[in-house]
């Protein structure tokens, strides 16, 4: 199966009930047993079923097993959020005295995992430049149990060459964790390019329409299994009418994600044209520094971009009010535009002096292209732009 076949049936067959043609959701906590013995067998795994809704559901084993397809994974365990999804992991692979390694320019709960909690129980945090890949090479060569990486970043949209640091990575016995929220499944397969895992914020473009929160993880079934345990203890599981409208969502996965491309693509074409624009970041942009590596890894260049502004927050301030065809909120991937600066989006966690860092700027727009027209989006942009061309000091 193509992409497009797999967002649709990918994981329903199993599920579907009384000849429907939706996957029902099933919202009992508890399911029982006439037969004590079934019952137990179940439990210990001998045979297939459902005990409580902490640990599997009906609903939600669909909704894993459609990623798990689309990602070509052996198994995918789900949470109740992206971030229980990453810190699950991480918290099941890491003990007191191990060392991960990452990028600085991580998505901003992420990079608090890194500097605040990690640390915190004894966990040895490095943290790169996020293209200095001999530096990476250099830490991961010193000894690693996972290498963490996130490409695209967000909201800096930097590439990480993916099979070069998993190669580095496997040779000290290292773990690699690749979180593939940007790209999805149809841009990008990191499991294909030696990734271990694969992990997602299916709150954004995997459900597409800001209606749901959720995440996965997907990967060798030794590993996902690992980290299931974890979590059914930890007790962050998806909730059934989640996992509901992720399944809904994604069945359009594909025709969303080509759409959001071009898009992109358009405007990010547009927006380098601009002189109160200050720089662009967009992999699909043939000056881009990552522009070689995205035609290398990925099928597509994505959904999103983000822009700096020439007169920084001030300019910020006075053009977002503007948009009409844009939300300003903290979301990504939806089939609206959404848009915001990142001390309220993606490093809302982060103080300003952490930012820096990370080498974001506070004039940094994250733009999160829709499904609308591309022309639409482009004249909205223009007429912001006419707004505040004689209302910002440019320096």
């Amino acid at each position: 199966m193509k992409h497009s076949t797999k967002s649709v049936w990918g994981g329903e067959e199993k599920s579907l009930i009384a000849g429907a043609t939706q996957v029902p959701i099933v919202s009992s906590v508890v399911f029982a047993y006439d037969d004590v013995d079934k019952w137990s067998d179940v439990i210990l795994g001998k045979e297939d079923g459902y005990i409580y809704g902490r640990m599997t559901n009906p609903t939600v084993d669909a909704f894993e097993e459609k990623v798990r397809v689309l990602e070509d994974a052996e198994a995918a365990v789900s949470f109740a959020t992206g971030m229980a999804a990453i810190s699950n992991a991480l918290f099941t692979l890491l003990s007191p005295g191990d060392r991960v390694v990452s990028v600085k320019d991580t998505y901003g709960g992420t990079n608090k995992l890194f500097i605040d909690h990690l640390p915190r129980f004894g966990i040895e945090v490095t943290l790169c430049d996020t293209t200095d890949h001999e530096a990476l090479e250099k830490e991961i060569k010193k000894g690693c149990k996972v290498l963490y990486l996130e490409t695209p970043t967000n909201p800096t949209m930097k590439l990480i060459d993916i099979a070069r640091l998993s190669k580095a990575a496997h040779q000290v016995g290292a773990i690699v964790i690749t979180d593939n929220t940007m790209a999805t499944p149809i841009n990008q397969n990191p499991l294909q390019l030696g990734s271990d895992l694969v992990v997602h914020s299916a709150t954004k473009y995997l459900g597409g329409h800001g209606d749901a929160l959720g995440g996965v993880i997907c990967g060798p079934k030794n590993l996902v299994n690992q980290i299931y345990e974890y979590r059914m203890i930890n007790g962050a599981p998806l909730d059934p009418n989640a996992a509901y409208s992720l399944i809904r969502g994604m069945k359009t996965l594909q025709i969303r994600i080509e759409r959001q491309n071009e898009n992109a693509m358009e405007i990010a074409s547009f927006l380098k044209k601009q002189p109160l624009v200050e720089d662009v970041f967009y992999p699909g942009l043939t000056d881009d520094p990552s522009h070689e590596l995205a035609k290398k890894q990925m099928n597509g260049f994505g959904g999103m971009l983000s822009f700096s502004l020439k007169g920084g927050l001030e300019a910020v301030n006075e053009f977002l009010p503007r948009l009409r065809f844009a939300h300003l909120a903290a979301n990504l991937g939806a089939v609206e535009t959404t848009v915001g600066p990142v001390h309220t989006t993606s490093h809302a966690e982060c103080t300003l002096e952490e930012r820096k860092a990370m080498g974001i700027p506070e004039g940094l727009v994250r733009y999160s292209v829709g499904i609308e027209n591309a022309s639409d989006l482009i004249e909205d942009l223009e007429q912001a732009f006419k707004y505040i061309e004689n209302k910002i000091t440019v320096k």
